[in-house]
């Protein structure tokens, strides 16, 4: 329950606003790759406020200058999240408490765990796309052009 509360929360900007939420899942789902949740969370990004500027930035693997400050260290440890495959380095999961407090920093990883699965089940998608079409359409191969 206490989990669906914070969820809830994290969701309606309560816990942490939207636009913050939507840096979040760009930058997990830049590291990730899923073409399908990075358009819907441009989308959601611009409608939040976030400038085309940075929105193009965050989609290529850099923090906006004009980022909130506030934001840089969970932003950061998002990114360290996906590389690590959602196993983080503990001292850092644990210096996210610190600075954001149990609350919030429990919403920054609900979040992170809530993009993780929509861009495995985006990815796996594609490539199921990919398989049942020959290569047609779905995944493209890194270094294939279409």
């Amino acid at each position: 329950l206490k989990g669906r509360a914070i969820l809830n929360r994290a969701r309606q900007g309560d816990l942490i606003s939207v636009p913050f939420r939507e840096r979040l899942m760009l930058v997990v789902t830049e590291v990730n790759g899923c073409r399908y949740c990075s358009y819907h969370h441009a989308k959601q990004a611009l409608k939040a406020g976030i400038t085309p500027e940075e929105l193009d930035q965050l989609l290529s693997g850099h923090f906006p200058d004009g980022c909130p400050a506030d934001e840089i260290q969970a932003l950061l440890y998002a990114q360290h999240w996906a590389e690590q495959n959602a196993q983080p380095d503990p001292q850092l999961a644990a210096q996210i408490t610190v600075v954001y407090g149990q609350e919030k920093a429990a919403a920054i990883n609900i979040l992170l765990r809530m993009i993780r699965i929509g861009n495995l089940l985006g990815n796996t998608g594609d490539y199921v796309i990919y398989q049942l079409t020959f290569g047609r359409l779905g995944y493209e191969q890194p270094g294939k052009s279409a």
